[in-house]
């Protein structure tokens, strides 16, 4: 489980062939255990190696295939973070890492202090007006629902602190919607009733 609240951005050292090497650049990894899990763009990835300052992940082929991983390149810069201990604060929501598919990056406006962005996904059945939304691993909330799209409206703090600023339009993000809706979808299912 996850927060959603970024810890650092690390840069993609090599990609290929279901291996994905990351710089954690300035991230804490005191106690790192092998085996450990850590989000990488809101992918729960699995800790494999740990060597000359890089993190190793081996990704099976559902992740790339669901996530925006398909599109990874070497230089590309991911949001970090740690799973979250017991008794750690809940500054965000409850992450999982599993991503629910792949949006896009529309557009992005000024307004004051915040940056608006927007964002074109699939299917927003999961989403409400105010209510939490994780992309590239960051919790967020959504701002004008529309059709396919909504916004989100950023402040400098979280531009900052994750690779928000480095979108560019038509690029991939990896979307989580809250869970709590799905598992409400799941409990009013007929598959539910009739367990």
């Amino acid at each position: 489980m996850f927060t959603g609240i970024i810890q650092a951005v690390g840069v993609v050292k090599s990609w290929s062939d279901g291996v994905l090497l990351v710089d954690p650049l300035n991230m804490d990894l005191d106690h790192l255990n092998l085996g450990e899990s850590i989000s990488v763009d809101g992918v729960c990835l699995t800790v494999v190696s740990y060597d000359n300052q890089l993190l190793r992940f081996d990704l099976s082929p559902e992740t790339v295939q669901i996530s925006s991983f398909r599109e990874m390149q070497e230089g590309s810069s991911v949001n970090l973070e740690r799973a979250m201990a017991l008794g750690d604060r809940l500054g965000g929501h409850i992450v999982q890492g599993h991503v629910d598919g792949v949006g896009t990056f529309v557009s992005r406006k000024t307004d004051g202090n915040s940056t608006i962005f927007s964002f074109r996904v699939p299917h927003l059945k999961y989403a409400i007006e105010k209510g939490s939304i994780t992309v590239n691993g960051i919790s967020l909330t959504i701002v004008n629902l529309k059709q396919n799209e909504f916004d989100i409206w950023v402040i400098p703090h979280t531009l900052e602190k994750t690779n928000l600023a480095r979108l560019t339009p038509g690029q991939s993000v990896n979307i989580e919607f809250d869970m709590i809706a799905k598992y409400v979808e799941r409990l009013m299912s007929p598959l539910a009733t009739n367990s």
